[in-house]
Parts: structure tokens; sequence; C-alpha cells
């Protein structure tokens, strides 16, 4: 059995696994702490999180600053009226590097789509511990999504209305985001309601029950500050919207089975 790590113990084992600019995956990270993988989703919520508490960060590259380039341009001009050239510009780099890593906007929104969409984020971690109760794993899945999404969440519903406009150079994009994470998720709230543990609903609309909160706070936090004052920490926010999420979505103990 793993000894009890703790988080700073966590934090100090992956700047040593991060040394010399490598960028360990989250098993390499659990051998240098000695803890489960599991356990790092648990009080970090994914890879790149634990790897921003410990500064293992590295200079971006082509790739990334393509990426960070392009999604603010694609929330603002929508990828009909996207202009390559500009891709390029704002990035810093080559026409001939922009179409070496990415041919056409298609193959540029579909990156788009796996660097900052959080279903990869949230299919990893539900791997980790895919046995795992509802209270463990949920809040590592709301805090994934809400940290995929801070900050950008306006951008990122807007490349949702590029989805839901059928585009054709969307549609790749769209099949390879439905490929894993989403889908992840809904097997395993399925699996969880079959097996009793959490109240009978359907999976699409348990999830919705989750997402609508995170995504309706990270928009409206903004507004809502100046008007009301200074509100919970962004984590104690999420942890309470979970919080009520596992209450909406436990099991009903009928009346009659209710000790007197």
């Amino acid at each position: 059995m793993m000894r009890e790590t703790s988080r700073q113990e966590v934090v100090a084992a992956a700047r040593r696994a991060c040394a010399g600019g490598r960028q360990p995956t989250m098993e390499e990270l659990s051998s240098e702490a000695g803890v489960a993988v599991r356990t790092l989703y648990r009080l970090f919520g994914s890879r790149q999180s634990l790897f921003q508490e410990a500064g293992c960060t590295t200079a971006p590259t082509a790739r990334e600053l393509i990426l960070e380039a392009a999604l603010p341009l694609v929330g603002r001009d929508g990828l009909a009226d996207l202009s390559m050239d500009d891709v390029a510009l704002t990035a810093g780099v080559s026409r001939a590097t922009l179409y070496r890593l990415f041919p056409g906007k298609s193959a540029l929104f579909s990156g788009l789509m796996h660097a900052y969409a959080p279903w990869e984020a949230v299919a990893d971690a539900i791997e980790a511990m895919p046995d795992g109760p509802p209270e463990e794993v949920m809040p590592v899945v709301a805090r994934t999504m809400a940290q995929a999404m801070e900050g950008r969440v306006g951008l990122l519903l807007r490349m949702l209305f590029e989805l839901l406009k059928g585009d054709p150079d969307t549609g790749e994009a769209m099949r390879s985001s439905l490929a894993r994470g989403l889908p992840d998720l809904i097997r395993y709230l399925s699996g969880q309601i079959q097996a009793g543990r959490l109240r009978p609903l359907h999976p699409v609309l348990a999830c919705q029950l989750l997402a609508g909160p995170l995504v309706a706070h990270l928009l409206t936090r903004p507004l809502a500050e100046p008007l009301m004052g200074p509100i919970d920490s962004q984590q104690e926010v999420f942890d309470q919207i979970v919080d009520a999420w596992l209450r909406a979505m436990a099991v009903e103990v009928p009346t009659d089975a209710k000790p007197s």
C-alpha cells in the first residue's frame, strides 16, 4: 500500500520529474511521488494543473503558439471568415510552418477542439478512477471541466456555435471531439445510475445538470462581482456546485425504509 503523501510532497516530486524541461506522464509523476494516479487527479484535477502548481512550464512550441493565436480569432471572426494569414502573423510563425502543422481550417479547428475543449482531460481523469464512487470522481470531473474553460468560456461557446452550424470545416472536429471524453463521462454516469449509486436519470441530462451551472458561473462571475462584491474563490464555488449536484443526484430512500 502506498503511504500517505502530502500535496507539497507531490508538487516537489513533480518539480524533480520535470527537471530539464521534461513533460512526464501522470504514470511517471505517480511513480516519482509514490502515490496512485487517481490520487494525482483527485488532488489536482489534471496533469496541466499539477504542472502549473509545480511551476513546470516550458517555452511554447510553434503548434501551441498557433492554437493560442487562433482561439480568439475564431471567437471574433468565426471559422468561415478566419484568415490563416492573420493566424500566422499573430502567432509569429511563417505560413509554411502554419500549413505544415495545420494544412487547412478543418485541421486547425480540430486542433483547437483537442487543445481547449475539456473532454480529453475528463477522459484521462475517468480512466484513472473508472470504478470510483461519484463522491470521488465527480469533483475531479467538475474541476477539470472548469479549469479547461476558465478565462475562455465565451470563446468555447463560439466554437460550439461553429460546430452546430455544420460547416464542412468543422465536421471532422465534431467527430473527433465526440470520440473521447464526453462518451466516457456518459458511460461512467450510466454505470453509476445502473448500479444504484445515482438516482435514475438519463446520463446526458445528468451531465448537463453539472456542466450548466459551471458554465453559467464562469460567464457571469465577472459581471456579478462588481455588483455584489467578492464571491467565494473559484474552487470553493466549484465545490459547492458539485456538492449540490451530488445531493440532487443522490438516491432517494423510501420513506418507509427510513429509521423511525
